[in-house]
C-alpha cells in the first residue's frame, strides 16, 4: 500500500501527533505570508510575542487589499508594514508589486514545502506541490516565531482527473463542478488531493485556480504531485533549481474517492449568493449582465488575460456593461503590456485597475443597485462586492470575456474557435518592488500611525458563563457577515475599537450597541458558521465586544481555531434540533466550565429563560483547552515563556 502526496508532506514535517484523521497534529512550517489586511495585527502579535526576527525559512508581507488610498489609513498601515518587515527579517512585498498568492506562486512557491498564511486563499501554492494552507494571523504570528501550527488531521480526499479539458474550458470548470458536487461544506476537515492522467494536461495556471478555490470547499488545502508541468512554470520564473518531483506513490490509497472526466465538463457558472450554487453557462445564458470582472487571487495570470484580450480583440466592450481587468501582478501587468493583450483589452473598452484585489473584496468597482455582475473571483457572497442587492455570478475569464462583448451571460463556446496563446518560455522577473530582509535591524524604528492601535489584553476566561444571546443565525453565516470587508471597514483592520463597530452590520445594524450594552454575551449559530475568510478580526472583534462563546452546529475550520485564539469558546450543540429551543434575546449560563471542559463529557446550557438545558460538545484538544481557558493564544504564549 503506497502513501498519497499530502500524506508524505505532511509526515515530513510532523512535529508532534499521530496522523490519524480527527487527531491534533503540529506541523513545521516553512514559509509564511500575510496580506496588508490582515497583516498589522499578525505583526502587532509577533512584536507582542517578543521574538526578534522571524524563525521561518521565508516569510512575506505583501501589500494587495487595503489599496484605495482615500484617506491616512491605509499609507500610514503600509508605512508600518514596511518597517516592522525590516524589524524583524521579513521580506516585503511593496504596494504595486501585485496579489499575494499569485506573486507567492511566481516568486517564492517551492515544491514540497509547508506555506501558512493569514489569507484563506494561501492554498492556491497546492498548485505547485505544496502544503499551503489559510490560517488567521496569529497562527501565522506564532509560526514566523519557529512554533509548530497545530491542526486536526484532515482526511485525504482523492480526486481522480480523467480526459482532457475540452476548448473553452478551464480549471475554474473543474472547481466549479467540484463546489457543484461537493458544497461549501464538502471540503471541512479534508485535504484534496487530485491525481490521474488528467493531471498532466492541466498546466499550472489552471492547477492554481483550482487549488484556490478549494479554500470555498472548506477544505484545509488541496494538493496537486509537482511534476514536468511544474518544472516548465518554475523555468519561466527563472527558478528551475527549486523544482522536486512529488507524487503519490502508484498504489496510493485515500480516506475518500472522487473522479472528473475532464472530457465531459462544460463552461459553468456560481449563481447568487454561493459558489456551490452551480449551474452549467448554458442554462442561464441570454441573462442581462452590467458588469464583468477578471481578476482576483483566482483568474488573474498571464495566460487568463490573454484569453480574454483575444476575445476583446477588434471589438467593443457592450454599452450596457462596465469591463474591469485587474492584472494579478507586476509581472503580468508588465508582460500583457509587451504582448499587446493590454492594448487589445483598453482599445476594447476594458477599465484597467491596479495589481490588487480590489473589487474581490468590495474595495471599489461596486456593481450598480439591482444590477448583475459576472466576475472570475472566488467568492460572491451577498454585499461583498460593496453593493448589497447586486446579483454576483463567478465563472471562468472565458466566460466574463465572452459576456463583456455579448452584453449576457454567453456560453464561450458560441464564439468559435478557441485562441492559440503564446505562453512565454521565460517571464521577466524584476523583483524590484520585493525589499529583502536586512541583517542588522536592531536600530530600524517601527513607524506607527495613529490608526494603530495596541492589541487588546484579555484577561483569562471566567469559571460561569452568563449572559444573552444577542444574536441568533443561520447556516453559512460568512466572516464577511461577522467582519465585513469594503472600503469603510477594511482601512480599520488596526484600529480593533473602530472596528469592532462594525461587527454583524450586515445582519443586524445594532448588533455592536447592544453588545456592548449587554457587557457579556453568546451568539448562536446553525451550520458551517465562519465559512469564508481566515479574517480573525471575525473572532477578535466579537470578543472585544464581550461575546463569550458562540454555540453552533457545525463550525469553518479557520474560524473555530480563531475563536480559540482569542478566548472565545466554541460549543457545539449535541443534539442539533437544540438549535431550534435558543432564541435570541434568551438568558444563558454555563457553570463549572473549566471542570466540564476537563472532564470531557460536555458541557450544559442552561437556558434561564425557558428553564430548559442544553448540552454541548466542546470537542476541544489539551493545547486548546488550555488556550482557551488562558483568555487566548497570546495570553498562552506569554504564560509558558515566563514558566520556561
Amino acid at each position: 500500500m503506497g502513501n498519497n502526496l499530502a500524506r508524505k508532506i505532511l509526515a515530513a514535517h510532523l512535529v508532534s501527533g499521530e496522523m490519524i484523521a480527527g487527531k491534533e497534529i503540529a506541523l513545521r512550517i516553512d514559509q509564511t505570508l500575510t496580506q496588508d489586511a490582515s497583516g498589522t495585527t499578525a505583526y502587532l502579535q509577533f512584536e507582542a510575542i517578543g521574538i526578534p526576527r522571524v524563525r521561518t525559512e521565508v516569510s512575506v508581507s505583501y501589500v494587495d487589499h487595503n489599496m484605495l488610498q482615500t484617506g491616512f489609513e491605509n499609507a500610514d498601515d503600509h508605512r508600518f508594514l514596511q518597517s516592522i518587515a525590516a524589524k524583524f527579517g521579513v521580506y516585503f512585498s511593496r504596494p504595486g508589486n501585485g496579489i499575494c498568492h499569485q506573486v507567492h506562486a511566481e516568486r517564492f512557491a517551492v515544491p514540497g514545502k509547508t506555506l501558512l498564511g493569514s489569507d484563506s486563499h494561501t492554498p492556491l501554492c497546492g498548485g505547485l506541490g505544496m502544503i499551503a494552507i489559510g490560517a488567521g494571523g496569529l497562527d501565522v504570528a506564532v509560526a514566523m516565531g519557529g512554533d509548530p501550527f497545530y491542526l486536526a488531521m484532515p482526511k485525504i480526499l482523492g480526486v481522480k482527473l480523467t480526459g482532457k479539458l475540452q476548448p473553452w474550458v478551464s480549471g475554474k470548470d473543474v472547481i466549479l463542478e467540484l463546489l457543484r458536487r461537493l458544497t461549501v461544506k464538502g471540503g471541512v476537515g479534508k485535504v484534496v488531493e487530485y491525481y490521474g492522467p488528467g493531471v498532466a494536461t492541466l498546466d499550472v495556471i489552471d492547477r492554481i485556480t483550482i487549488t484556490n478555490m478549494g479554500a470555498e470547499l472548506g477544505a484545509t488545502t488541496s494538493v496537486f504531485p509537482s511534476d514536468e508541468r511544474t518544472r516548465v512554470y518554475l523555468k519561466a520564473q527563472n527558478r528551475e533549481e527549486t523544482w522536486l518531483s512529488l507524487a503519490a506513490d502508484p498504489e496510493a490509497t485515500y480516506d475518500e474517492y472522487l473522479e472528473i472526466d475532464l472530457d465531459t465538463l462544460e463552461p459553468l457558472i456560481a449563481q447568487p449568493h454561493s459558489p456551490d450554487k452551480v449551474v452549467k453557462v448554458s442554462e442561464v445564458a441570454g441573462l442581462a449582465v452590467q458588469q464583468v470582472s477578471v481578476g482576483s487571487c483566482t483568474n488573474s495570470s498571464y495566460r487568463d488575460l490573454s484569453v480574454v484580450a483575444h476575445v476583446l480583440r477588434g471589438k467593443s466592450v457592450h454599452p450596457g456593461l462596465s469591463l474591469t481587468v485587474s492584472p494579478g501582478s507586476r509581472q503580468v501587468y508588465t508582460q500583457v503590456g509587451r504582448s499587446g493583450a493590454l492594448a487589445d483589452m483598453i482599445g476594447a473598452g476594458a477599465r484597467m485597475l491596479e495589481s490588487a484585489c480590489g473589487p474581490c473584496i468590495g474595495m471599489g468597482m461596486a456593481p450598480p443597485s439591482n444590477s448583475v455582475a459576472v466576475r472570475s473571483f472566488n467568492r460572491n457572497f451577498e454585499g461583498r462586492s460593496g453593493t448589497r442587492d447586486a446579483k454576483v455570478y463567478l465563472a471562468s475569464p472565458e466566460t466574463c470575456a465572452a459576456t463583456a462583448i455579448t452584453g449576457v451571460i454567453t456560453d464561450p463556446r458560441t464564439l468559435g474557435e478557441y485562441p492559440t496563446l503564446v505562453i512565454p518560455e521565460r517571464f521577466e522577473t524584476n523583483d524590484a518592488l520585493v525589499i529583502p530582509p536586512i541583517e542588522d535591524s536592531a536600530e530600524v524604528e517601527v513607524i506607527r500611525g495613529p490608526n494603530i492601535k495596541p492589541l487588546p489584553r484579555f484577561t483569562e476566561i471566567e469559571n460561569t458563563l452568563s449572559g444573552e444571546v444577542i444574536l441568533k443565525v443561520g447556516d453559512n453565516i460568512t466572516t464577511d457577515h461577522i467582519s465585513p470587508a469594503g472600503t469603510n471597514v477594511l482601512p480599520l483592520r488596526s484600529n480593533l475599537p473602530a472596528l469592532a463597530e462594525f461587527t454583524f452590520e450586515r445582519v443586524d445594524k445594532t448588533f455592536a450597541a447592544r453588545a456592548r450594552a449587554a457587557g457579556r454575551s453568546f451568539v448562536v449559530g446553525g451550520t458551517n458558521y465562519g465559512q469564508g475568510s481566515a479574517r480573525e478580526h471575525a473572532a477578535l472583534a466579537p470578543r472585544y465586544l464581550g461575546v463569550q462563546a458562540v454555540l453552533a452546529i457545525s463550525f469553518a475550520r479557520i474560524h473555530r481555531a480563531n475563536l480559540v485564539n482569542f478566548g472565545v469558546v466554541p460549543l457545539l450543540f449535541a443534539n442539533p434540533e437544540d438549535y431550534t429551543s435558543i432564541a435570541q434575546g434568551d438568558q444563558l449560563e454555563i457553570s463549572l466550565l473549566r471542570e466540564q471542559l476537563q472532564a470531557g463529557e460536555g458541557v450544559m446550557v442552561r437556558n434561564l429563560t425557558t428553564g430548559i438545558e442544553i448540552k454541548a460538545h466542546a470537542p476541544l484538544s489539551t493545547r486548546e483547552e488550555e488556550i482557551l481557558l488562558e483568555g487566548g493564544l497570546l495570553s498562552h504564549i506569554k504564560r509558558r515563556s515566563t514558566t520556561v
